[in-house]
């Protein structure tokens, strides 16, 4: 403990319960059940394609100040960065009896739908009760901003225990496979609320029974994400730590494996089993279990957690490196697509008067590039499919390297040749990039993870202490790097474009960090042999 290494290192890894632990591969999934589980991807996505779509127009509609754009882009990512890795954590010590990770999932769900509500519906329902212009404007503006916040907070903050459920009820086979099976339908699911927010609904009858466009995607939304969260959290079962503590009879004790005289294995959502054995998530340690678990939790706290990122294992750090490079070139592509199609590809003019020639030829320019989002978003379903047959072939540091590559070649010749139909056939480019980052990052976190269990049962066997960290935990410090790369994409691109004068520096930086992540994959991440 003298040591400052050492002490960071196991720093970062009390955070979990420790204790050596007999390792049993849980039992295969079905498809079905696979598909199910996916269904929180293709509901969020969904969601999120319907905020791409209209939030600027709700912004634009209830009079907010330009000078807000810039909180309200910034505020929520910058509290899933700080916060997601103690959601992540306190879903690890979660005692909850229906499980570790359901219990979060469901109430960030929740929370997803409030803020749908409040930004799609706000205006609506506040002019329906204030009269007064002044104070209706006040009131629109802040129940749409709390609404915009609320909702990237919650739908950045589910991924996380979506991934960590994924990985505690699921052998290493069935967790690759349902990985793909998330990319397959996150894009599905963006596809389809790019497609419903294209159509014209205020000229269709279910737009005039629901008042507006506003209404009628807040009623698909809300449906979507119900359906697809009810499919999730009834897919594969999870049981609570005190449920299977009490099922397990002292006889039972005595038939597992040598086990050291304290603490219980860190992560993992415990599931009973009925042939006498136990779900290899748990195990069940003598003397003062209760007592150092109570402690352990007392002991996450905010300044504990940073400390335990700071000093997590090099190939986590190099992991989490690569994540952020991969998303702050994604995004800086994503956030500013459809502008560059209007002002650059269409040479249109955002800045003219509203029926003046440049302004529509400016909204036709965001039209088509919305749908190469879709091609984007269609293109990402059919590579996850494919991403099986070619992991055989070139391994998972060929995909990575492939989908950092193809989109930094994809939106470089698009920033050099901006012409409508090529740029529309290298939005496939886009697809290739979104597919891989919503999966080869999360395989390569699981070949981690059976990597330390095959560690921890070779040492078990020989006295040495042995432990580990939450899945929750490594979830959620992955994918808080999206969070930090909304926080230096929205507080840098503008700058640059300011500078530059044009928003085609938006592809050019975009190809530059994504070449540049195509390197540091190759050369720093670590891939299991």
């Amino acid at each position: 403990m003298g040591d400052n290494g050492q002490a960071g290192t196991h720093t970062y890894q009390s955070l979990a319960d420790n204790c050596p632990f007999g390792s049993v591969e849980p039992p295969k999934r079905p498809t079905g059940r696979l598909i199910m589980h996916s269904m929180a991807m293709f509901g969020r996505e969904f969601c999120y394609a319907v905020e791409a779509a209209y939030v600027t127009p709700v912004l634009l509609s209830v009079g907010l100040p330009k000078s807000l754009y810039s909180m309200v882009w910034l505020l929520s990512p910058v509290l899933g960065f700080l916060l997601q890795p103690v959601v992540g954590s306190a879903s690890d010590h979660c005692q909850s009896r229906w499980g570790r990770r359901r219990p979060y999932i469901l109430t960030l769900g929740t929370m997803m739908l409030l803020g749908m509500a409040l930004y799609l519906n706000g205006d609506a329902v506040v002019s329906a009760l204030i009269a007064n212009p002044r104070k209706k404007l006040v009131w629109a503006i802040t129940i749409t901003m709390i609404g915009v916040v609320l909702f990237d907070f919650a739908a950045d903050f589910i991924d996380g225990p979506i991934k960590a459920y994924l990985f505690d009820v699921c052998s290493h086979q069935d967790k690759e496979k349902g990985l793909h099976y998330h990319a397959l339908f996150t894009g599905f699911g963006g596809a389809l609320g790019y497609l419903l927010g294209a159509i014209d609904w205020a000229h269709l009858e279910l737009g005039r029974l629901l008042g507006t466009e506003f209404q009628v995607m807040f009623f698909f939304s809300a449906l979507m994400l119900t359906l697809s969260l009810i499919m999730h959290l009834c897919s594969i079962p999870e049981a609570s730590l005190r449920d299977v503590a009490k099922d397990i009879v002292p006889q039972q004790l005595s038939r597992d494996p040598p086990l050291s005289s304290d603490g219980m294995h860190e992560y993992g959502s415990i599931e009973k089993v009925r042939n006498g054995s136990v779900n290899p998530e748990l195990v069940v340690c003598r003397g003062k279990i209760k007592k150092r678990a109570k402690q352990t939790r007392k002991a996450m706290t905010m300044r504990s957690l940073l400390r335990a990122l700071v000093h997590m294992p090099p190939h986590y750090r190099y992991l989490c490196v690569s994540h952020l490079i991969g998303w702050t070139a994604f995004l800086s592509n994503m956030l500013f697509f459809t502008d560059f199609m209007g002002q650059i590809v269409y040479h249109g003019d955002p800045y003219s008067m509203h029926n003046s020639t440049e302004f529509l030829i400016y909204e036709r320019g965001v039209e088509v590039g919305c749908w190469g989002l879709c091609i984007n978003s269609v293109f990402s379903s059919l590579y996850s499919y494919f991403q099986k047959a070619l992991v055989s072939y070139i391994g998972l540091k060929g995909l990575y390297f492939m989908g950092y590559l193809l989109f930094g070649l994809g939106t470089g010749f698009i920033g050099l040749f901006p012409n409508v139909y090529s740029t529309l056939v290298l939005c496939a480019s886009f697809g290739v990039m979104s597919s891989t980052l919503y999966t080869v990052p999360f395989n390569l976190l699981a070949e981690y993870h059976q990597e330390e269990e095959k560690e921890r049962q070779q040492v078990q066997g020989r006295g040495l202490d042995s432990s580990g960290r939450g899945k929750g935990v490594d979830c959620a410090a992955l994918t808080c790097m999206i969070q930090l790369a909304q926080i230096l994409v929205g507080g840098g691109l503008g700058f640059l474009v300011n500078m530059a004068g044009s928003v085609i520096v938006v592809v050019i930086t975009a190809s530059a960090v994504a070449l540049i992540g195509s390197c540091f994959v190759a050369l720093f991440v670590r891939y299991v042999d």
